[in-house]
């Protein structure tokens, strides 16, 4: 490529132990956002990191969601007690809420110098240990070298957004949308960005981009399946032309049941288009990647649904690279031999008070 390195983590203590080494390595900045970052075990040990290399004198700023991190900022003033820079994302506007208050930040970036990580993975312990009934799996990429930049700027363009406080010595941040890095080899990077604050669907927009271009197969993982009409149209069309289109989901969902029954309500319609489902057994699949034609990567903090597409800022990796390809596919394909594909025929004589639960948890499903 552009002498960028992309390293795969299928697993959080892997992601977990190498960013330390990492953050240790600094010499001038470590950017950590995180959607959500609970202060247990995990979380601390890494704060503690955060702390000492503060007053080291390395540049260290920390971002969080501030809805779905509230109960947590005693923990976020700590830090900031110990030399951290620290801002919360959109804190939600009392007596009464603005509708704007429902946009939250999805990303999950860390940026060390030349170094960026981004993906599905947040900070706490449970996605080192699991749940109660599996693992839990879920994708992170490293990125080393000039590729990387993109990605600091995706987090110094949000800490803007939160504290409008740049520093003289931070990069120009770029629009939202695209920003591309073209290899010398002719495969590209890109990190695309998208933003409901400014009606930005680039991320949903892509993902239709893939599904209509592909020739051969796209492959997603993605923990939840409520899409909107342009995504499922182009995932039927595509299949409808002979594409392979598959998609893997967990057996149970992390934030209530109601949001499965919501992602199945729509499994009939891709099916009957030739769509495959498979259902991941060992545990909780958070991971949101898709794969096509050995040809195009994608790693991404966006699921497919309606608070993704249409309610959160996300940011996705694009990797237009032979090599990152096929590496994406067998990570796709090693969750695929723990899965169980779902049959057609047995999916359309399921029961009355299955189909039933899948309606009624649709009509809310645009607030999940």
């Amino acid at each position: 490529m552009d002498g960028s390195i992309i390293d795969t983590y299928t697993t959080f203590g892997s992601f977990y132990d190498r960013m330390l080494v990492d953050v240790d390595a600094a010499q001038h900045r470590v950017y950590v956002q995180f959607f959500k970052y609970e202060p247990d075990a995990v979380g601390q040990q890494l704060g503690a990191v955060l702390a000492r290399r503060a007053k080291e004198g390395v540049d260290v700023r920390f971002l969080y969601d501030d809805f779905v991190c509230h109960r947590w900022r005693w923990y976020y003033r700590y830090l900031q007690s110990q030399g951290v820079s620290v801002a919360g994302y959109a804190p939600i506007h009392k007596p009464l809420p603005r509708f704007r208050d429902y946009y939250r930040n999805h990303r999950k970036i860390v940026s060390i110098d030349d170094v960026a990580y981004m993906g599905g993975m947040n900070i706490a312990e449970r996605y080192l240990h699991g749940l109660g009934w599996g693992c839990w799996r879920d994708t992170m990429i490293r990125i080393e070298g000039p590729s990387a930049l993109p990605l600091r700027n995706c987090f110094l363009h949000d800490w803007d957004t939160c504290t409008r406080s740049l520093r003289p010595d931070d990069r120009a941040t770029p629009t939202f949308g695209q920003s591309h890095i073209h290899t010398a080899a002719g495969a590209s990077i890109q990190v695309i960005t998208s933003d409901p604050n400014i009606h930005d669907r680039s991320i949903m927009l892509h993902t239709v981009r893939i599904l209509d271009e592909a020739e051969r197969y796209v492959w997603f993982e993605s923990p939840y399946f409520i899409p909107t009409r342009e995504v499922v149209e182009s995932m039927c069309r595509a299949a409808r032309r002979g594409v392979d289109v598959r998609l893997l989901q967990p057996p149970r969902g992390d934030r209530g049941e109601a949001t499965q029954w919501a992602s199945k309500y729509h499994y009939g319609k891709v099916l009957d288009a030739g769509v495959r489902i498979g259902v991941y057994q060992p545990g909780f699949l958070h991971s949101k990647i898709i794969v096509s034609d050995d040809h195009v990567g994608v790693v991404s903090s966006c699921n497919i649904d309606p608070r993704s597409y249409r309610l959160c800022l996300e940011v996705a990796t694009v990797v237009d690279d032979a090599d990152f390809a096929v590496s994406l596919r067998d990570v796709f394909l090693a969750d695929e031999a723990q899965s169980t594909y779902i049959d057609p025929a047995d999916w359309h004589h399921r029961p009355i008070w299955q189909r039933l639960k899948e309606n009624i948890c649709n009509i809310i499903s645009s607030q999940m």
